[in-house]
């Protein structure tokens, strides 16, 4: 079976403009799709070709990357009239990176495979710092001949590729719970520090000794700076845990399988969407305790190092 030469990716915003530019770092020809022109810029400025059309993409590549935003869009990049399965080279790979019902990957799997393709459940965590390293998390679920057809492009834009089983669903079961997770400890954090503030304690002060103590966790040290900065630039916004904490409350409800913890956290994370905040960074969450608990919260402070 010929190995794939050429990289397609379909969304160029944060992540996927990352795995576009590590892609080409590492000598692996690569296409973008993306109706943002500011995007396909700085993909083509690296060296990289950009499609007029998903069409155009797909004729010249042997796999596809899809890092759009929901489910709704990957259906119809996959199956659209001008979608991948009716214009990619037979035996070409699909990897389909968006966070999704994990339900619908085998659907698609057994769509494209009567199509003479193959798809890779590849979900992805590390945000855009990581994916413009290289560096971000590849969640992988397909067959073997699958993975066998892809090569080695899924390394060319991860820093790791975790295969985690061979039928499509499982590597979105795990983002799911990666995103169970993140959602919580996002929410407990914004919690924890307008607590503090309400407190009297200096919340950068409070900062660094929480993450130097056991109450610390990755998301509270690398969200709180964003609300220190007082810079809600969306890196990853509010409306993305309104949506993905749904994903996991859904499937939960499918299982029977109760989850008190995400609910709660889904919850704030509509009622900071409800109250105007959905498109603001995640960090957002800790205005609705300022104004639930009548905190002042830090004033913006200047322009912020990209988070994840």
């Amino acid at each position: 079976m010929p190995i794939p030469t050429t990289l397609g990716i379909i969304g160029l915003g944060s992540m996927g403009r990352g795995a576009a530019l590590s892609a080409l770092r590492r000598g692996v020809p690569t296409w973008g799709f993306d109706l943002n022109p500011a995007a396909c810029a700085t993909v083509a400025a690296a060296g990289g070709r950009i499609a007029g059309s998903i069409a155009e993409l797909a004729g010249a590549c042997d796999a596809v990357q899809v890092l759009v935003v929901n489910a709704a869009q990957s259906e119809a990049v996959l199956f659209g009239a001008t979608g991948l399965a009716a214009h990619l080279k037979p035996g070409s790979v699909v990897f389909a990176s968006a966070t999704v019902d994990p339900a619908l990957p085998p659907l698609w799997e057994s769509r494209l495979e009567a199509a003479g393709l193959w798809l890779i459940d590849a979900p992805v965590s590390g945000g855009a710092v990581k994916a413009a390293a290289g560096e971000m998390t590849v969640m992988a679920s397909g067959r073997p001949a699958a993975f066998a057809a892809a090569g080695g492009l899924l390394d060319a834009v991860a820093g790791k590729v975790f295969r985690l089983g061979d039928r499509a669903g499982i590597g979105s079961t795990v983002k799911m719970v990666n995103q169970h997770l993140a959602g919580i400890h996002i929410a407990a954090a914004c919690e924890a520090l307008a607590l503090g503030i309400r407190a009297g304690a200096d919340p950068q002060r409070l900062y660094e000794v929480i993450c130097s103590s056991a109450g610390s966790s990755w998301m509270f040290a690398n969200r709180v700076p964003h609300i220190l900065a007082g810079d809600y630039t969306p890196l990853s916004a509010v409306n993305v845990f309104v949506k993905d904490l749904g994903i996991v409350l859904a499937a939960a409800r499918q299982l029977g399988f109760p989850l008190p913890l995400a609910t709660a956290a889904h919850q704030l994370y509509l009622d900071t969407a409800a109250a105007g905040h959905g498109g603001e960074d995640d960090s957002a969450v800790i205005k609705l305790y300022a104004t639930l608990g009548g905190i002042e919260l830090p004033p913006a402070a200047g322009s912020r190092a990209p988070g994840i």
